[in-house]
């Protein structure tokens, strides 16, 4: 039996490894990415459904916001500068990175969530909002957000296995490892370094930055 993450695609071959998936201790990590143990699945559930088979919902069933919060739109020409920034356009890299500074200066403050309430919102996203964006975008024919999906799921599950981890380890979870984010796609990676290549994005290891506010 074969297990494939979730994050990175890493197989997890049973016949190889000599041990069962089942048998690996629950703190057990991807060698690649460091997700959870519970970021994986049987290698035939992660086969991808044919984008041509999937039909597009009717509008009025997509959950589209008519407007954007300032803090949504900080986040959105924050991800446009990153991408603009991988197609080395820095002329408008640059212009959107001053548009989510300020957005994100006008942005009310948030206040602390709870573990749960964060793991619930990661859990909407990758079960319900995603599949109803991949959906749109496969009826319309834009590749574009097909793509956007792929790197958006896969930081999000990546997400979802260190908040399943921190649940069960508390601030152990950081003894000896520090948290790094890809500045690209958003990747958040835990170890003592960050990954010679981004495991989403392929970017070099120069493209991540320490996440302040963890332990050394």
């Amino acid at each position: 039996m074969k297990y494939v993450c979730k994050v990175c695609g890493y197989v997890y071959d049973e016949e190889r490894e000599g041990v069962p998936f089942d048998a690996l201790p629950e703190d057990w990590r991807c060698p690649v990415c460091t997700a959870a143990k519970g970021a994986f699945e049987p290698e035939a559930a992660a086969a991808p459904v044919p984008e041509a088979k999937k039909a597009a919902p009717a509008p009025e069933e997509l959950d589209i916001p008519v407007a954007l919060s300032a803090g949504e739109l900080a986040a959105l020409c924050s991800n446009l500068a990153r991408g603009c920034e991988k197609q080395y356009e820095a002329e408008a890299a640059a212009l959107f990175r001053e548009l989510a500074d300020y957005f994100a200066a006008a942005a009310p403050a948030v206040p602390e969530s709870e573990v749960a309430a964060l793991a619930a919102e990661l859990r909407a996203d990758l079960n319900e909002r995603y599949p109803a964006l991949r959906a749109a975008a496969a009826g319309a024919g834009d590749r574009g957000t097909l793509r956007v999906c792929t790197w958006g799921e896969k930081v999000t599950n990546m997400l979802s296995s260190l908040l399943e981890m921190y649940d069960a380890r508390g601030e152990a979870l950081f003894d000896g490892r520090q948290l790094w984010l890809c500045t690209v796609c958003g990747f958040v990676y835990l170890g003592a370094q960050p990954p010679k290549l981004c495991p989403v994005c392929k970017v070099p290891e120069w493209k991540f930055e320490r996440v302040e506010g963890g332990r050394s």
